[in-house]
């Protein structure tokens, strides 16, 4: 595995160091976060949806979701919008159900939901407040979950950086991530880990997006690297979505370092018998992931059927060594609005029951 040292000689080779800022690559250890070892039963909120679409092409332009079917709510919050598309009631009443099931954690993509004082442009209209987040992640605290901040460095899913979005790779995003980073890490109040996101950067992935940018080669792991060192100085663990290592095994393999927690997702309900090699690559990723040593939260939705998780967690329980299995991650991906709820209450209820299944 190549770590920055490592990486730093190979972009000097290419003529690439100039273009470097500054203590990028610094060595720098991370607080020991294995003593927790209860394991991880998280699930991912979204305070932010802007992560999809750049604009917002009619007929999706109402500032205001006011049907009652989620499959429509999920169409409509997928185009940008520049109000909250967040329900704070739906919100609450869905916290109190993941206690309820037995859940530890959540996963909170942050987006543009936040007036962060470093950057109060990014935020859209209704955003919360700092004071706000710091109020309610007290309240998460209390209730007996683990708040996890995400904000996703994908160009698949740039839109909640509002101006920057259009300047990727740029002096100016280098500094509007670090600026973001900390503040957010301060505001969580030094969090074990930092979800980074960094799935889905591919052309097929902004077919709908205005403004098109996928970064390639070193220079994604130049940007990925300067991301994975801002975390590791705030002393938390960065964590990512995987998917990269689908189309880059080789590539993902050597150079990823063993510090960042690891999160594959496969949604569909085939784990062995494939009758679909893409299915096939997608789940055998968590066995090249072990093969390899990393940590793991593996990742399954309802999003498309509502036996995946109890199966994501019945397959990872016996191909993950106990000791890297650092537990297990729901994603219902749709937006905490009232006609979802039902959809969210259905992935809560799955959760709690693979957690029955796995204390038996």
């Amino acid at each position: 595995m190549t770590n920055r040292r490592e990486f730093i000689k190979q972009v000097a080779a290419a003529g690439m160091v100039a273009a470097i800022p500054g203590q990028i690559f610094a060595q720098k250890g991370t607080k020991n976060n294995n003593n927790n070892s209860e394991l991880i039963w998280a699930n991912l909120l979204h305070l932010s949806y802007n992560m999809w679409e750049d604009h917002t092409p009619p007929p999706y332009q109402d500032t205001v979701f006011t049907g009652n079917d989620c499959r429509e709510a999920y169409l409509w919050a997928h185009k940008y919008h520049p109000n909250l598309t967040f329900d704070k009631n739906i919100w609450d009443q869905l916290l109190v159900k993941m206690v309820g099931a037995g859940m530890n954690m959540v996963i909170i993509d942050l987006g543009d939901g936040v007036k962060y004082d470093s950057h109060p442009e990014i935020a859209v209209e209704g955003a919360w407040s700092v004071s706000e987040l710091k109020k309610e992640l007290k309240k998460i605290r209390e209730m007996g979950l683990e708040p996890i901040p995400k904000l996703n460095f994908s160009t698949g899913h740039k839109a909640w950086l509002g101006p920057y979005q259009r300047m990727i790779s740029s002096e100016k995003y280098y500094t509007v991530c670090k600026n973001l980073i900390e503040e957010v890490c301060s505001l969580f109040d030094a969090p074990r880990f930092f979800h980074l996101g960094m799935d889905e950067e591919t052309a097929g992935h902004q077919q709908n997006h205005q403004n098109v940018v996928v970064r390639q080669g070193d220079l994604w792991w130049y940007d990925f690297y300067y991301l994975v060192d801002l975390v590791e100085k705030q002393n938390a663990r960065s964590w990512i979505w995987s998917d990269y290592a689908w189309d880059h095994p080789d590539l993902f393999f050597e150079k990823m370092p063993k510090s960042v927690l690891q999160s594959n997702w496969y949604y569909a309900s085939q784990f062995e018998n494939f009758d679909n090699p893409l299915h096939e690559k997608y789940v055998k990723l968590y066995d090249q992931l072990e093969a390899h040593g990393f940590d793991q939260v593996p990742t399954g939705s309802n999003h498309s059927n509502n036996i995946n998780f109890e199966k994501t967690v019945e397959y990872c329980s016996q191909v993950i060594n106990a000791d890297r299995l650092k537990g297990f991650m729901q994603t219902i991906w749709r937006p905490t609005l009232a006609p979802c709820f039902e959809k969210h209450s259905e992935a809560i209820e799955q959760v709690a029951n693979a957690i029955r299944l796995k204390n038996k």
